[in-house]
């Protein structure tokens, strides 16, 4: 029996055709794999993101739209408004709603009121900056309420390139009837 030579055995290697789509899955599995898990952990990320603003505008709303909050009024906005973060973790979630004064000579705003959760409010009788972006609120005589919420994400795959991320809003919302009164305490 003769022994094929080298030359005769590379050529038979080279137009062996096994194997090559193991191969080239291998190199086009951890791209896709890759691809998989961003995507997902973008949309849940921008899921998340969503959610905030909904929260800021549900709790400015809630606010608004009432003359007289009681201490019990307040918790009943804020876990209504919370609620909406849900499947996401509410601890994670820092709330505050404002009622801002502006004065009618000079137009600075003055915080009337706050209450919040998960967080510190803002002290009463301090002075609200509106930035440029939304410095055409700052109407001289009005009432504003002012939400701001904030959200510690945690992303499930990419926290060890991200870390947590903190995703925010806020939102101004004129009240509707008056600018209501919280736990005594009148905003006009």
């Amino acid at each position: 029996m003769l022994k094929p030579s080298i030359i005769g055995r590379l050529t038979h290697f080279a137009r062996d055709r096994r194997g090559v789509s193991a191969v080239e899955f291998a190199f086009v599995a951890p791209v896709m794999i890759g691809l998989y898990l961003g995507c997902a952990e973008i949309s849940d990320g921008v899921a998340a993101d969503r959610k905030v603003s909904l929260t800021a505008g549900a709790l400015a709303n809630l606010a608004a739209q009432v003359t007289t909050i009681s201490t019990t009024d307040m918790s009943n906005i804020l876990d209504a408004s919370s609620g909406i973060i849900s499947p996401y973790n509410a601890a994670n979630l820092k709330m505050t709603v404002t009622c801002l004064k502006i004065d009618a000579t000079t137009g600075a705003a003055k915080v009337a009121w706050s209450a919040a959760r998960n967080t510190t409010a803002r002290s009463t009788g301090s002075t609200y900056s509106f930035t440029s972006s939304n410095n055409a609120l700052d109407v001289k005589g009005s009432y504003l309420i002012l939400s701001e919420v904030s959200y510690a994400y945690t992303p499930t795959v990419g926290y060890t390139i991200t870390g947590t991320l903190n995703l925010s809003d806020m939102m101004f919302m004129s009240p509707r009837i008056s600018p209501p009164t919280y736990n005594n305490i009148s905003c006009s």
